[in-house]
Parts: C-alpha cells; structure tokens; sequence
C-alpha cells in the first residue's frame, strides 16, 4: 500500500480557529520578508499572499491592508483596489502556472466557510481533471508542488509583468 503524505495538513489541523488567524493577516505585511511571508505582490491598499492550506498549488489570497470583515466595510478606493490586485492576482497565476480556469471568491461568514474573520479573496487556479476520488474518498488534496516552489514561480512572473508594465507607462 501506498502512503500519501498531504504536509500541510497538520499544520491547519492545529491552526488556531479565533482571531489569531486573523491576526496573521495583519502580521504578514510587517515581517520585512515576502518570501517568508508568502506575498506575492503589494499595491497601495491590498496584498496578495500564497494560502498556506491551498486547494491547489497557487492558490492566492487577496487581502486589504485595513482589517474588515465584510466587502460593504471596504471604503470604494479599498473595494476598488482589491479588485484590481484580485485580476494581478489571475494575470500573474495565469502566466506562471497557464491553468485551465479560476475560481475566484468570498468566504462570507462562518456559515460559509469562512475561518479567518478578515475579508479576503481566493484565486484559485484550476486544471482540467485536477479533481480526483482523493478529496472525496481519501480526505486528501494531493498537491503536486511545495509552497516555496509556487512563491519562486509566482515571484518570477509577477517581477516580469511588473518590468513590462514600466516599459510600457514609461
């Protein structure tokens, strides 16, 4: 028999489950290390960050500086802002990964889902036949590339489009 070793999900197994996810949130852009921190790119008013518990490699978190938990809490340069870092987000994953599809949203609430009471988004990147039994039969997501690996490949990307960007204002 062959054993599958998911190595993150002790990690999220023990995390936290009050503020201190969020918390977290408010941590990561101060660390003074993105590859530590797993943020991929910073605009004025948001930040994308690689999820520590992906559902598939690259997945990407959006998450506005300012703590709030609901989108209507956003001032409209914030909701704005998210958006935009939220298509960066695909653009970078779409060039750096090439997936089939996205699926791009909100964990509004417990009831939802969501576990970490600060807004944020989830892009994630998706590949024909990347849904197998093993979520369902093995309650095991199988991820084909490690956390560093995805920041390195990301990182990569987003430095070029932000280099073509430049050329292309200047």
């Amino acid at each position: 028999m062959k054993q599958l070793h998911p190595y993150w999900r002790m990690d999220y197994i023990e995390a936290p489950r009050d503020g201190d996810l969020a918390k977290t949130f408010k941590e990561l852009p101060g660390m003074g290390d993105d590859r530590a921190a797993l943020i991929i790119h910073r605009s004025k008013l948001s930040y994308l960050v690689l999820n520590r518990f992906p559902y598939n490699p690259g997945h990407l978190l959006a998450v506005p500086f300012r703590e709030v938990t609901e989108l209507e809490k956003l001032r409209p340069a914030e909701r704005a802002d998210l958006m935009e870092i939220i298509v960066h987000g695909k653009k970078i994953l779409q060039a750096a990964l090439k997936p089939d599809g996205f699926n791009v949203g909100f964990n509004l609430g417990s009831a939802s889902g969501g576990s970490i009471p600060h807004l944020h988004a989830h892009i994630v990147p998706r590949w024909n036949g990347d849904n197998n039994f093993m979520p369902v039969l093995g309650q095991t997501r199988i991820l084909p590339q490690a956390l560093a690996s995805t920041w390195d490949r990301l990182d990569a990307t987003a430095r070029k489009l932000k280099q073509v960007a430049s050329r292309r204002r200047g």
